[in-house]
């Protein structure tokens, strides 16, 4: 009942500006380097393991109609890697291994 009435009473007062945006999941494989095609302005929340596939989560304007390549690297525990420019998402394990995923907006 509360969030129905926040939700008129913003409709009311026109304090909202865009309901376009929803949270999406993206499956990723396990792999170094791979790209997702995401809608642009898009916003990583996490990543998990869903039915065994681990996966991002994403906040995404679906009415955007500019696609972008997000660039998604997948680093394991003990592995030398250069972290230059990278974001950090997040760390799944699946099985018995422990993986640590990043962003990366530059070329690889």
């Amino acid at each position: 009942m509360i969030v129905l009435r926040i939700l008129k009473e913003c409709q009311l007062t026109n304090n909202y500006k865009d309901m376009s945006k929803r949270i999406f999941k993206y499956p990723l494989k396990v792999e170094d380097e791979q790209i997702i095609k995401m809608p642009l302005g898009y916003q990583i929340l996490t990543v998990q393991i869903k039915d065994n596939v681990p996966c991002i989560w994403a906040i995404v304007d679906d009415k955007e109609k500019h696609i972008i390549d997000c660039k998604i690297r997948t680093i394991g525990t003990g592995h030398y890697f250069d972290n230059h420019l990278l974001d950090y998402i997040g760390t799944y394990q699946l099985n018995q291994l422990v993986f640590h995923v990043f962003s990366n907006n530059s070329p690889f």
